[in-house]
């Protein structure tokens, strides 16, 4: 393995700054030379890419976005452009090729490597959480604090109007981000895309609610959950009974801002094991981490164990540095 590249593809998540600097300083670490592509396949397409080094990456680990730019590449989507790709793969002498992004773009890679004699490994980025199996994506957990933090503030409003809101965030045709949402936000109803909603019941329960004295009530509609979003649904709960609504729609604001620790720390583990599953043979797969569990403890196994640190990430420290 002495070349690599890097890119970040599709949604912009926020944590893929903190993965290509971990991919970058654990390539650079381990003697391979790495590359970045420039708006995600379209850099590929287009051969555009800058050569990283140790400072390249520098200060980058807290700050949203992506450094490389993302796309959502139409072109990619046609065979002949992603043979221009490969073409440009093996004139650079890429060994081994690192996705960072969602759904699409593992689908993109999936494509790719049917032609491709290239590694390729997809570090899973998105903060609609919406791939099977992968656990935890880069981006959901800053996606989900975005949102709360917003919602609080409706809270506060909506409780002293006594006005309901309806709060529309992201999610595609995924209610991860709505049910994270839902459940810190203490909303009274979360509608998402895998359940089927009752309009007349919906209506019953929030006119309930404010008969007991609630004071403003949170609806969270995650994105594809109701047919033509926020306005729709407002227009059909006053259908059925007088009731005060007010529409918020977070949209791309969930996508900005500087990365939490659990995004920042995901971001760099998944990163360096990309790196190193290529380094050791690995392709045409998905670093992820997805056991995410509830255990019970006995009080006496809880006496009799000490507290570990967890040497496995502190050794990431030294694998970026």
């Amino acid at each position: 393995m002495k070349k690599i590249a890097v890119l970040t593809s599709g949604g912009d998540a926020p944590g893929m700054n903190a993965a290509i600097r971990a991919i970058v300083r654990t390539s650079l670490n381990q003697g391979i030379n790495i590359i970045g592509f420039k708006n995600g396949y379209e850099g590929i397409i287009d051969n555009g890419y800058v050569t990283f080094d140790r400072r390249s990456v520098g200060n980058i680990i807290q700050k949203g976005g992506s450094i490389l730019h993302t796309s959502r590449s139409l072109r990619f989507l046609e065979k002949k452009y992603r043979q221009v790709a490969e073409n440009n793969l093996r004139v650079l002498g890429i060994d081994g090729l690192i996705v960072i992004g969602g759904e699409g773009s593992t689908k993109g890679a999936i494509e790719l490597s049917k032609i491709s004699k290239t590694r390729c490994i997809v570090v899973p980025a998105t903060i609609d959480k919406d791939m099977p199996l992968v656990g935890p994506t880069i981006g959901f957990d800053t996606a989900i604090n975005t949102a709360l933090s917003a919602i609080d503030k409706i809270r506060d409003t909506a409780t002293t109007s006594n006005v309901t809101h309806i709060v529309e965030v992201m999610g595609r045709n995924c209610g991860w981000l709505g049910i994270h949402a839902g459940i810190g936000a203490g909303a009274e109803i979360t509608i998402i895309p895998e359940v089927e909603i009752n309009i007349s019941k919906l209506s019953q329960k929030i006119k309930h609610q404010l008969s007991k004295g609630k004071k403003g009530c949170i609806i969270i509609l995650a994105e594809g959950g109701f047919s033509k979003g926020g306005a729709s649904l407002a227009s059909a709960l006053k259908e059925k009974g007088s009731l005060d609504l007010r529409i918020t729609t977070l949209g791309h604001m969930q996508r900005g801002g500087n990365p939490s620790a659990v995004d920042r720390v995901l971001a760099t583990e998944l990163g360096v094991r990309a790196v190193l599953s290529l380094k050791d043979g690995f392709s045409n797969m998905i670093i992820a981490k997805p056991l995410d569990s509830l255990e019970k403890i006995g009080f006496d196994q809880f006496l009799n164990s000490e507290v570990k640190i967890d040497m496995y990430l502190h050794n990431l420290i030294e694998n970026t540095a």
